[in-house]
């Protein structure tokens, strides 16, 4: 007979927390893992072939390849990009199955339910699209192929919906985490913005799936971080800053949630949707001959901002061309992700601003105030600070420095936004209509079986035996 065990800490409920799950789940867990990073690998190996192609990229920056190119060799390309995202949706429509194309929706919509085969072409046609130079982030690929490998293993083995769900959000965290090398924020990414809760009986799934995903991906994927950014000290003017810029930078993110809905909301309709992707991306190649800055999806920006390579004058502009570029391509019907280009977005936001706060109060370096303005701009637009503070912390390894006026500003971001009702970039995404309300803000009753997380969440000993 097993004893009873019991303790007064309330996230140490006893053995419970790991028993709640059978050695079969465990299983399901790593072959999770296993999938999503040699499918993040793959997808990346895909990434940097057709880059190599279209751009004669080798080694460097892809941003300083665009920059070698010929204004008429950018509109091709991008013409092309245009023409395979037009006939990939053509031929997805044939394909889409039950739970539709976005993890968020199958998860809050569609009890974690996600086609395979769909998902998976979607993957792959989003991943091409971005490296052709969609100005959309390359993260949706290896989410979709995560969270559509779990979907398969919970229907084939009778998984109940609550635990479905949570390995869906844990297989689209860990496709996140191997393509970005972010074990941890993965791993929230998947709880805290995917299923809204950090209890201790989730968070030990999410952080498996995630580093199994991510050390697998290694294989054939680089340890470094994503972005090699010198390490800065904290002054009193950053934090200064951090308090003032908190609440503006939410009122950003705010401003581009709505962009992204009302984008979302555009219904195109039989030649529309074939023809609108080729328009927008032979569009965004004529403007990339003056900005090659708005190809891709931004990761190049953001290093020229925290290190100071971008003037003024660019910032600014980019900071409105940029969020402009995505939300077209987002509209019209191209595939890809938010997460790079939301950070590009609040990069460039915490950048201009802080450019002009060292004209007032100098010393600190102007690319610190891009990484707190970019941290604070992701929390708000996600909706999940704790994800947002990890991820920019795991991106860039020389930034925990800033730590106080990183979360200074990601609080204040985050209570403007929540204030505000506003959505994040996922739910924004679903369309009013799908999210159930009239209005603005997000309808928490649409994440179905969420009351059985919260179940789960509130775990009991074990009885004796």
């Amino acid at each position: 007979m097993s004893q009873r065990f019991s303790s007064p800490q309330p996230n140490v409920p006893g053995r419970g927390v790991v028993a709640s799950y059978r050695p079969a789940f465990w299983g399901l867990v790593l072959a999770i893992g296993l999938f999503a990073g040699l499918a993040a690998a793959a997808l990346m190996e895909l990434l940097y072939a057709i880059q190599h192609l279209a751009w004669s990229y080798h080694s460097g920056s892809f941003l300083h390849a665009v920059e070698q190119t010929t204004a008429g060799h950018r509109v091709a390309v991008l013409m092309i990009a245009g023409l395979l995202a037009a006939g990939g949706a053509l031929a997805l429509r044939r394909l889409r199955g039950f739970g539709g194309g976005e993890v968020s929706e199958a998860l809050w919509l569609h009890d974690g339910r996600l086609p395979l085969r769909p998902s998976i072409s979607r993957g792959v046609l989003s991943i091409s699209v971005v490296a052709l130079g969609a100005s959309l982030g390359r993260e949706a690929a290896p989410q979709l192929a995560g969270a559509s490998f779990a979907s398969r293993l919970c229907e084939r083995f009778g998984i109940p919906r609550w635990q479905r769900r949570l390995l869906v959000a844990c297989g689209a965290g860990a496709g996140m985490a191997a393509v970005y090398n972010v074990p941890l924020g993965g791993a929230l990414f998947a709880l805290e913005v995917l299923l809204g809760t950090l209890a201790l009986p989730l968070v030990l799934p999410a952080l498996a799936t995630s580093l199994t995903a991510t050390a697998v991906a290694w294989l054939a994927l680089p340890i470094s971080p994503v972005y090699r950014i010198p390490s800065y000290g904290v002054s009193g003017s950053q934090i200064a800053w951090a308090a003032i810029v908190g609440p503006l930078a939410g009122l950003a993110a705010i401003a581009w949630v709505r962009l992204v809905g009302r984008v979302h909301e555009i219904k195109l309709h039989r030649w529309g949707r074939a023809a609108a992707p080729i328009a927008v991306l032979t569009a965004l190649g004529a403007v990339s001959i003056a900005y090659p800055q708005l190809l891709g999806n931004g990761q190049d920006t953001v290093l020229l901002a925290v290190t100071g390579g971008l003037g003024a004058s660019l910032l600014a502009i980019l900071l409105v061309l940029k969020p402009l570029a995505t939300a077209a391509c987002l509209g019209s019907g191209a595939p890809g992700g938010l997460f790079t280009p939301t950070l590009t977005f609040g990069v460039l936001f915490g950048g201009l601003l802080g450019d002009a706060w060292t004209q007032l109060w100098p010393g600190a370096p102007a690319g610190s105030y891009a990484i707190i303005g970019g941290a604070a701009v992701l929390a708000a637009s996600m909706q999940g600070p704790l994800a947002a503070t990890v991820l920019v912390l795991e991106l860039a390894h020389h930034t925990d420095t800033l730590m106080v006026p990183i979360l200074l500003a990601v609080t204040g971001a985050t209570v403007v936004a929540r204030l505000a009702g506003a959505p994040s970039i996922y739910s924004a995404r679903l369309g009013r209509a799908d999210r159930g309300g009239g209005g603005d803000g997000p309808d928490y009753g649409l994440l179905a079986g969420h009351e059985e997380i919260e179940q789960l969440a509130r775990p009991s000993p074990l009885p004796d035996r």
